[in-house]
């Protein structure tokens, strides 16, 4: 049965706003970031919202006990089944919440589990989730149920206490985290491989990144010409997808297309998919892709690169912004906005859906790619063995000569490829 002619569960939205807290996302967009993402997950039907403001968080509950008392009768008159809570919430917190409320609770964390684990296809994507649900599992065992509690070791009254039921729990959910990266670790491999069979064809890797929903799907399809899942909805895309594409007058080159990011991403789906981001990592020219119509657009190109930071893209990878859905932008708000692009380096307005401007980044990115390689001369040492090995990997070494001391190579390479050589 799809899911579809399934009975969808009743939710309703709460975005606690912690008044003494500097927040980047205003509320109220913070709030219709977590109801597109509600809608992201099939089977749910948000039947409410709401803002919860807040001077500070109440340890055992998040929220006072009036507007606990308050909310309860809103949640009953609407029969609702779920509330997720845009935000982290405690497990100790949860649980009250759950049994004051009569509802099952989900936070901002779980609920983008949820999706992603409904949107993993690879094998890679599906390990990595299942990697980053029992890491914020793991965070959740406290003693909230009944079984939690403490058995006893030996026989009788002779033997000590034995593991707690929590830490029986923990050790399990340890020893299937490590068989997962072992899995985990196989596919990354063959992955690797691969990305080392590309660097012997000497195709530049442009990297489309941006925040979830603003248009990279769309334009990667209208660039390439493949069908990728495009929607107006939050991580319609999870795994990476790469196809080859020929510029007219430049060089022919790989697209990737990668998960869209978000504010607050857990830390756990960070470090669980951070072997898919490292495609953003091998890129000669990364695309960040924004969607300029929208109110925080700033904030969320902030957010992008933040995340780009913590990953380690290196600062020799050329970044060219992307300012796409032109076409949904005011005509007096876009003729400004057109004029900025054309005035800063490395920006350009466009829309991927009308194909405006698409022309125009082409020929950027042959440009920006065209300049990249140049000719350098280097002088190795005997043992230098895997600097050489790498300089072959990358397919960059045009001639090489013996010397007495070691090897003479003259090599075409990247400005990226040679930041990277020098750390070696």
């Amino acid at each position: 049965m799809s899911s579809e002619d399934q009975a969808s569960t009743r939710a309703w939205i709460i975005h606690p706003d912690l008044t003494r807290e500097e927040r980047r996302h205003a509320a109220e967009y913070a709030l219709a970031e977590a109801e597109s993402l509600a809608v992201a997950l099939p089977g749910l039907e948000v039947v409410g919202s709401e803002i919860v403001r807040l001077a500070k968080p109440v340890p055992a509950t998040l929220l006072g006990s009036g507007k606990i008392e308050e909310v309860k009768a809103r949640l009953d008159a609407a029969e609702v089944e779920l509330v997720l809570v845009d935000g982290p919430v405690t497990p100790v917190q949860q649980r009250n919440l759950e049994k004051k409320w009569g509802v099952k609770l989900l936070d901002r964390t779980g609920l983008i589990l949820e999706i992603f684990s409904d949107r993993a296809r690879t094998r890679e994507g599906v390990l990595q989730v299942e990697m980053a649900a029992l890491s914020y599992q793991r965070t959740r065992l406290v003693r909230a149920w009944t079984h939690l509690e403490r058995q006893r070791g030996g026989l009788g009254f002779v033997g000590g206490p034995g593991e707690t039921q929590i830490e029986a729990d923990r050790r399990a959910i340890d020893e299937q985290l490590v068989r997962l990266r072992r899995q985990l670790e196989r596919v990354v491999k063959t992955r690797e491989l691969h990305r080392a069979a590309r660097a012997k064809v000497p195709f530049p890797i442009v990297a489309l990144v941006g925040y979830t929903n603003a248009g990279k799907s769309t334009l990667f399809n209208r660039l390439t010409g493949a069908s990728v899942l495009a929607k107006d909805m939050l991580f319609a895309t999870l795994d990476p997808t790469m196809r080859r594409v020929e510029l007219e007058e430049g060089p022919e080159i790989i697209l990737s297309d990668t998960v869209g990011f978000i504010s607050d991403l857990p830390t756990q789906l960070v470090a669980a998919f951070r072997a898919t981001l490292e495609e953003v990592l091998e890129a000669d020219l990364v695309l960040h892709v924004r969607d300029i119509a929208h109110p925080e657009t700033e904030e969320q190109a902030q957010d992008v690169n933040d995340i780009l930071q913590d990953l380690g893209l290196d600062e020799e990878v050329p970044v060219l912004e992307i300012w796409n859905k032109i076409d949904l932008v005011d005509p007096e708000k876009r003729a400004v906005l057109e004029g900025r692009a054309e005035r800063e380096e490395d920006t350009l307005a466009i829309s991927a859906v009308t194909g405006e401007g698409l022309d125009r980044l082409l020929a950027l990115i042959t440009d920006r790619l065209s300049g990249m390689r140049f000719e350098a001369e280097l002088d190795l040492g005997f043992a230098d063995g895997r600097k050489r090995a790498w300089l072959y990997e990358q397919n960059v070494v045009q001639e090489e000569a013996q010397t007495e001391t070691g090897q003479h190579l003259r090599v075409l390479w990247t400005p990226v490829q040679e930041a990277r050589f020098r750390r070696l």
